[in-house]
């Protein structure tokens, strides 16, 4: 069960001014709790803090960050249940899958645990011409300094992880904006920061309006903004944030290939959890599916067949597979999608119903490819079959798309794997297993409108840390 109400973090210290964010059960739509909100003065003294506190933070040795993100392990590990429970009510995730993410949030701490002590330099060969005779070089890994992080919805425990795990072990202070829906992860993860010896003022979790927010993306004294979310507001960002590097996790309608000789068994199950998982609320949600001419109509009966048994519900219920979306706009605006599609002459083969939140799981076909249905994101639980002839024209068709995040490819010839590791115009080639896949310590990102950088918790740190040469002459 969730408390009354929970503070907000600043510089390491839970504080509540006031319990004005009310954070609903998305299946209900019951108040769950309240949250203190952060205004802009509170912000501009977290990132004060930040920057005094940086130098003490810079200074504290691998071991000691390693230890921070150790204890938080073994903490979230004690609060497994606890954390499973927060994001199943506010996020409206079925149980099993909050769960799923509470294993994750482990998972990237303990890699993060692991990286900070292998933060290596290198020595560099300076005597390349006569004229460098007796010059040597040698470079170190240092602190990018105070880091702004903004999280989404979707993932509210993993996707905050992505961020903090990472900025501890490169020895970055940083602020936090949860999304506003979905706090109490974050905050949670908060409450175990502050049991540990980082230094006064490393850490601050606010969530607050997105106009109080502004600090976050403009104030120099933070030396790196990353944001997860949608497109619009990333890239709206990206240029306000002046000077400052700019990471982007943005969205996509990632597409999948399902060739001849592909198992089709097995390619529907991994379809299945690839647009369906947590109601298809994830940036690399399987939406578009392209089926070999010859296996299609096989594939589409069984797959519809699939669908219609996902069990819709309470997500607090084990066996809840489609729980709800995260508000009911967000549920009407896809089914706003849906009837346009079917308008334009697309055929919807299962689902296509909402009762508030509830949107149920659709499959449809032949929707044009300019329809919101085909060409945007969903991020809801949609998936769009069309079928194809010709391998190089379906790997047109998945770069045929401003999102670029990640592509899944069913095929068992290497050949062709190979061929979509080198054509497709997205950030990951997932060969044999939907584009919805992801570990967490694997570069993750994309291109085109999908953003700019690469998470991963070796990946995030190279953003994290600035490379610092030092040249030593011998006379």
């Amino acid at each position: 069960m969730l408390k009354d109400s929970y503070p907000y973090y600043l510089a390491n210290e839970a504080c509540s001014p006031n319990t004005d964010l009310d954070v609903t059960n998305k299946y209900t739509s019951e108040v769950a709790t309240r949250v203190a909100i952060a205004d802009a003065n509170a912000i501009d003294k977290a990132i004060a803090a930040a920057h005094e506190a940086q130098p003490a933070m810079t200074a504290m040795r691998p071991y000691e960050r390693q230890a921070v993100l150790e204890h938080c392990v073994k903490r979230f590990e004690e609060r497994f249940d606890e954390l499973a429970d927060a994001l199943c009510i506010e996020a409206g995730k079925p149980i099993k899958d909050a769960k799923g993410e509470v294993t994750r949030l482990i998972e990237t701490f303990k890699i993060a645990a692991e990286e900070s002590v292998r933060i290596n330099g290198e020595v560099v060969n300076l005597e390349i011409s006569a004229r460098a005779k007796g010059y040597q070089g040698m470079t170190k890994k240092v602190p990018i300094g105070p880091c702004s992080f903004i999280s989404p919805f979707n993932f509210p425990l993993n996707l905050a992880a992505h961020k903090v795990a990472p900025a501890i072990a490169a020895g970055c202070t940083f602020v936090l904006k949860p999304a506003s829906k979905t706090p109490i992860g974050a905050l949670i993860i908060g409450e175990v920061l502050a049991e540990t010896e980082l230094p006064k003022g490393a850490f601050s979790i606010l969530p607050c309006s997105r106009d109080g927010a502004d600090l976050f993306t403009t104030d120099e004294r933070l030396k790196l903004l990353s944001f997860t979310g949608s497109p619009d507001v990333g890239w709206a960002l990206k240029a306000k944030a002046g000077k400052k590097p700019v990471v982007l996790e943005l969205g996509g309608n990632a597409a999948c290939v399902v060739d001849e000789d592909a198992d089709i068994g097995d390619a529907i199950d991994r379809m299945i959890v690839g647009a369906y998982y947590q109601s298809g609320q994830s940036c690399i949600s399987v939406q578009r599916i392209l089926v070999h001419q010859s296996i299609y109509d096989e594939f589409k009966t069984r797959f519809v067949d699939a669908v219609k048994g996902l069990i819709s519900g309470d997500p607090s219920d084990k066996d809840t597979f489609i729980g709800p979306m995260i508000s009911e706009s967000e549920a009407e605006r896809l089914h706003n999608w849906i009837k346009a599609a079917e308008d334009a002459g697309a055929t919807t083969l299962c689902g296509g119903d909402r009762d508030g939140a509830m949107l149920s799981a659709t499959v449809m076909e032949n929707v044009p490819k300019d329809c919101d249905a085909s060409a945007e994101e969903a991020f809801g639980p949609l998936s769009v079959l069309e079928s194809f002839n010709d391998y190089d024209e379906a790997l047109a068709e998945i770069n045929n798309s401003r999102y670029g995040l990640q592509a899944g490819i069913f095929t068992r010839d290497l050949y062709k794997a190979n061929r979509a590791w080198d054509v497709l115009d997205v950030g990951g080639v997932i060969i044999g297993d939907v584009p919805s896949w992801r570990v967490d310590n694997m570069p993750y990102g994309g291109v085109k409108d999908s953003g700019l950088g690469r998470e991963g918790i070796r990946y995030a740190i190279e953003d994290m840390t600035e490379t610092r040469l030092m040249v030593i002459r011998t006379p």
